[in-house]
């Protein structure tokens, strides 16, 4: 009997999944990976920027602290997103992220189940700009959701960033 094997998809959430395990943040843990050539590139986490202190090291969320609902003025998080940090990381280390696919999973802090890891808008600015050919995220249902970037920039040609329908928060 042939064992079943994962598919490649089902590899690198799961890979984002551990990846989201670093996230300093209170609310969501969120991990994202970036693929090309089907090789890991990239990763990042939703943390604080480099040596400056994370919302764990402070004892609290801020965004919480100032009863700041999910979704909204993402200028006063510690963090930076999991996406963000994945595409700054590739920049830091010179990889092009051309023709590439991110995987994002996210889950509630400290609960298991996983959430729709939907990119925000600010993030889903930078996957197009970057390059990125697919993103691929996580849902609560505990399946997957895949984007084509390309559908993206045609819905924003089409009609305006605000009628967007998969977005987080």
């Amino acid at each position: 009997m042939k064992p079943k094997r994962i598919s490649k998809d089902e590899y690198y959430i799961g890979i984002a999944k551990e990846v989201a395990l670093r996230s300093t943040c209170f609310r969501r843990s969120i991990g994202a990976i970036i693929i090309r050539d089907d090789q890991i590139i990239s990763t990042g986490y939703a943390g604080a920027p480099r040596k400056t202190r994370d919302s764990f090291e402070h004892g609290f969320c801020l965004r919480d602290k100032l009863k700041i609902p999910h979704g909204q003025r993402y200028e006063l998080c510690r963090s930076v997103h999991a996406e963000q940090n994945a595409i700054i990381n590739a920049a830091r280390a010179g990889v092009s992220l051309l023709g590439g696919d991110m995987y994002i999973y996210g889950k509630i802090f400290g609960k298991e189940e996983p959430i729709n890891a939907f990119p925000c808008y600010i993030c889903k600015k930078m996957i197009i700009n970057a390059g990125l050919n697919r993103v691929v995220c996580s849902t609560e249902d505990g399946k997957m959701r895949a984007f084509r970037v390309k559908e993206w920039i045609t819905d924003w040609q089409k009609g305006d960033i605000l009628d967007d329908s998969h977005q987080y928060g």
